[in-house]
């Protein structure tokens, strides 16, 4: 394949700078920028080859409709391909979470090749790639430190501002700095891109009487649409099969685009989500009854007690601008201010005793009051465009970006007398399948704070992708990044500076061949029982493997093998918290390593039929032997739509997701420790959509459809949802 075909599907500008480069990457990106009349060297073929660099993902009206895009910037910030992107990447567009109803990235998540979760109770989720904990979530590129000791409503967040969902697997040091190894989730918001009144009603009914209605709507705000608005408003409200528990959440994102010039473009957003929980757990249901049996509870008991709530509020500015330069070379500035706050009062089941098998007595509850709040700011600019060396045609980007984290947190824990600052338990009765969480209210002792730290990064970035054959490229990058944390926890200062390489080779029109390595480096913010940060997780990530690209990219298929060495580790230790709060304290472990393999194959087979399939088997261990055991090591994850021929007004389609047995090393009460197992289990879905007329939709969609009964975490038995539906109505105009 010819390199100026393999540009074209980048959506690369060929406008090529005819000069033999000497200076290092940034310069050259400096020179590239200052000088867009050196475009005019360009000769008529390569004029004909220029794509709008803004140009992320084509739009055509078939794409909508897609699971996979044309073009990203996930993993290195260059315009590519997914075949030339030498990690393994998923993309979830608009039309899967559609389809499957993906209404926040936890479900996202959850049905992401390569992903696997744990909920801990009805508030706090987790997840895992490769066998490590996901920490990397960036907004439009942002990195963001997500501390995971408390719930700030981040992966609640609801899906319907976002345009699409990009997860690269693996280290993505370059982009996110300070990062892990599992994988990294960016998110990208919708922007205001209508030049004409347009909008989508959209209402629904499901299981556990939940409600949802969300209005998504699009105006020019000038006669000739060059300054444009967007507003989104949700509201739901829902029961759970957790007895008590309910649940309500509204949202509204409104953003502001405007093409100051031919071609520079200002976005304005701000982003408002709230959720408000009454009867939360923490924790789930005790594993063990007094005696050392397992216990097997109902799957709608609730272990909270009649008086606990909790509640979460974000909100966020965001402010981005877009400058295209006439030889092909593009300007990002992004900037956004976030502000998310959670308070709650909570109960912790089987604290210290356990309920008697035949008559549930003898359980204690310990009540903790919480409340945090996270401030985040964060700058980040970078240019990318094309340039020639030794003729041939090359692409090169550069950044720098700023981010500034202050997270504070207060706890009161419960007690039974006023005068002492203990923490107390207390017996909570009866505690069965009859359990209604009736209990009295404890005495709060004094608030107390948890942490007070800023941690603050600074970092610059370079990488680029150079063709040293028309089958072969190259792209070369790294990140500096200066690192500290002040405050309650400690002081800490790093400075590193993160390499990644990546090879691609073309062996023909179809498939290609990858490799690629990054180093990693992961200051944490975990901390240990006495509340001190665990040291930095250090180590290296490979991968390599092949891909390939069918029907002008509508289909794509990814088959890697990986390995992952690292070590400090944090790892959460069982019934330990933090200076005795709500708070999970961890350990640092030692020589963590996975290694394993991973396949997807994702996109359109025909015009009519859409498909997602991913497969991952991998091994992890560290110096005390399985790591992380409670994650399957093997997944399969498959979900299709299939729009009929002779009836197009009628979708239909589901899937089935199945992974391996895990376990859990528990004490038991005489103190030993004792291996629970969880067998492997499917997890089948159905839809439908109908098109009543052009304007109007019904679809409806059942989860859990042979109602399997599942654990979502072992440490506390956390039930998954039993069989569930939810019918919809959309309204587009």
């Amino acid at each position: 394949m010819s390199s100026n075909r393999r540009e074209t599907q980048a959506g690369s500008s060929a406008s090529g700078i005819r000069k033999t480069f000497t200076v290092s990457l940034l310069a050259m990106a400096v020179h590239a920028l200052l000088n867009p009349a050196l475009a005019a060297e360009t000769t008529t073929t390569q004029q004909d080859l220029v794509v709008n660099a803004n140009t992320d993902s084509d739009t055509s009206a078939q794409d909508k409709t897609d699971y996979q895009v044309k073009t990203t910037r996930a993993g290195t910030k260059l315009l590519l391909t997914p075949r030339d992107v030498p990690q393994s990447v998923s993309v979830i567009t608009q039309q899967r979470i559609q389809d499957q109803q993906l209404q926040t990235i936890s479900d996202v998540l959850k049905n992401t090749t390569g992903i696997t979760s744990e909920q801990d109770d009805s508030e706090r989720s987790y997840y895992y790639s490769r066998g490590f904990l996901l920490t990397n979530f960036t907004y439009d590129g942002i990195p963001t430190s997500m501390g995971d000791s408390w719930n700030y409503g981040d992966t609640a967040s609801d899906t319907a501002i976002y345009d699409r969902i990009e997860v690269v697997r693996g280290a993505t040091g370059l982009m996110t700095g300070a990062g892990s190894p599992a994988a990294s989730v960016n998110m990208v918001r919708k922007h205001a891109d209508s030049k004409e009144f347009t909008g989508n009603l959209t209402a629904s009914y499901g299981s556990w009487n939940k409600q949802r209605y969300v209005a998504d709507i699009s105006t020019p705000l000038n006669e000739s649409g060059t300054v444009r608005g967007r507003v989104i408003a949700g509201y739901q409200n829902q029961d759970s099969w957790l007895d008590r528990y309910r649940k309500n959440t509204k949202f509204l994102y409104g953003a502001i685009d405007a093409d100051i010039t031919d071609n520079t473009t200002l976005s304005l957003a701000y982003d408002y989500q709230d959720a408000d929980t009454k009867n939360p757990t923490w924790g789930g249901n005790p594993v063990f009854y007094s005696n050392g049996a397992l216990t097997h509870y109902n799957r709608s008991l609730n272990s909270s007690a009649d008086w606990t709530w909790y509640h979460t509020t974000v909100r966020k500015l965001y402010a981005d601008l877009v400058h295209n330069f006439d030889n092909g070379w593009s300007f990002h500035l992004n900037g956004t201010h976030a502000e998310n706050t959670f308070s709650d009062k909570l109960l912790y089941t089987g604290y210290l005793s356990l309920p008697d098998q035949d008559t549930g007595e003898g359980a204690d509850g310990f009540g903790s009051m919480d409340r945090g709040k996270r401030e985040l700011t964060s700058v980040d600019g970078y240019a990318s465009g094309p340039f020639e060396l030794f003729g041939r045609q090359h692409q090169l980007m550069a950044g720098v970006s700023y981010s500034r984290q202050h997270n504070v947190t207060y706890s009161s824990n419960g007690i039974t007398d006023e005068d002492a600052g203990d923490i107390a338990t207390s017996d909570i009765g009866i505690f069965n399948n009859s359990w209604n969480g009736s209990i009295a209210e404890p005495n709060w002792g004094d608030w107390y704070l948890n942490a007070d730290d800023v941690v603050r990064q600074k970092s610059a970035y370079t990488a680029a992708r150079f063709s040293l054959a028309d089958p072969l490229s190259l792209i070369i990058g790294a990140r500096y990044t200066q690192y500290s944390t002040n405050g309650s926890s400690g002081n800490m200062d790093k400075n590193n500076i993160t390499p990644y390489a990546g090879m691609v080779y073309d062996i023909n029109d179809t498939w290609s061949a990858y490799a690629s390595y990054t180093s990693i480096f992961q200051p944490q913010t975990y901390r240990d029982s006495s509340g001190h940060y665990l040291s930095p997780v250090t180590g290296k990530s490979y991968e390599t493997g092949l891909k390939s690209a069918w029907f002008d990219g509508r289909l794509t298929a990814t088959m890697a093998i990986f390995r992952i060495e690292q070590n400090n580790v944090g790892e959460a230790i069982d019934d330990v918290y933090v200076n005795n709060s709500s708070e999970q304290a961890y350990k640092a472990t030692k020589g963590a390593r996975s290694k394993g393999a991973e396949f997807e194959l994702n996109g359109a087979l025909t015009d009519n039929l859409q498909m997602t399939f991913g497969a991952t088997r991998y091994v992890a261990r560290d110096s005390d032997g399985r790591y992380n055991s409670n994650q399957p090591q093997t997944v399969f994850k498959l979900f299709t739509r299939y729009q009929l021929p002779m009836l197009p007004d009628l979708t239909f389609g589901g899937g089935i997701t199945w992974q391996n047995r895990v376990f859990q090393d528990d004490t038991a009460p005489d103190g030993s420790t004792q291996r629970v197992y969880q067998g492997s289990y499917p997890l089948a879905n159905l839809f439908a959509r109908y098109q009543v007329t052009k304007q109007v939709a019904v679809q409806a969609n059942v989860d859990n459809l042979f109602d399997r009964t599942y654990y979502t975490y072992m440490n506390n038995y956390v039930y998954g949802e039993p069989r569930n539906f939810s019918v919809s109505v959309s309204y587009q105009f």
